[in-house]
C-alpha cells in the first residue's frame, strides 16, 4: 500500500477542488469569463475527486476479497494433501491377495494392448505395401504414356519421310 492508503490521487484532486472552490468568490468580480471557468471547473474537479475515491474503494474491495480467495485456496490445497496422505495409509493396508488380483487384471489389460498394437502394426504394414504397389502402378502408367508418345513421334517421322 502506498502513501495515504493508495488514496493519493483522491487527496490531490480533492485539494485542487477545495482550492478552486475557495478561490471562486475572489475571482467572480474580475471578469465574466472567469466566472464561467469556475462554474465549469469546480463541479468537474469535485466529480473527479469522488470518482477517484470510488474507484480506489472498489479496488480495495476487490483486493480484499482476492486475498480471502487465496486463503481459501490454501485451505483447499492443505485438505487435498491430507486426503493423499490418508489414501497412502490405506494403500499400506491392502492385502497380498488383492495385490495379486490387481496385478492379474493389469497383466490381462497389457496383453490386450499388445495384441491391438500387433494388429495395428500389421495394418500399417499392409497399407505400406499397398502404397508401394500403387507407386509401381503409377510408374508403369507413366512408362506406358511415354511409350505411346514415342510411338506417335516415330509414326509422325515415318509419315514425314514418305
Amino acid at each position: 500500500m502506498g502513501y495515504l492508503g493508495n488514496h493519493l490521487a483522491t487527496v490531490v484532486t480533492a485539494v485542487f477542488a477545495a482550492i478552486l472552490t475557495g478561490l471562486w468568490p475572489y475571482f467572480v468580480d474580475f471578469a465574466p469569463i472567469l466566472d464561467f471557468v469556475f462554474i465549469m471547473a469546480v463541479p468537474i474537479t469535485w466529480f473527479l475527486a469522488i470518482m477517484c475515491w470510488l474507484s480506489q474503494k472498489s479496488t480495495d474491495y476487490m483486493h480484499k476479497h482476492g486475498s480471502e480467495h487465496a486463503a481459501t485456496y490454501e485451505k483447499k490445497s492443505l485438505s487435498s494433501t491430507q486426503t493423499v496422505q490418508t489414501t497412502t495409509v490405506a494403500a499400506d493396508q491392502v492385502s497380498l491377495s488383492e495385490i495379486k488380483q490387481i496385478q492379474g487384471e493389469l497383466s490381462s489389460e497389457l496383453n490386450t494392448l499388445k495384441e491391438s498394437v500387433k494388429l495395428k502394426d500389421s495394418e500399417i504394414e499392409r497399407l505400406n505395401q499397398e502404397i508401394s504397389n500403387l507407386q509401381t502402378l503409377v510408374q508403369i502408367e507413366s512408362l506406358k504414356t511415354e511409350l505411346a508418345n514415342l510411338k506417335m513421334l516415330a509414326a509422325d517421322r515415318k509419315n514425314k519421310s514418305k
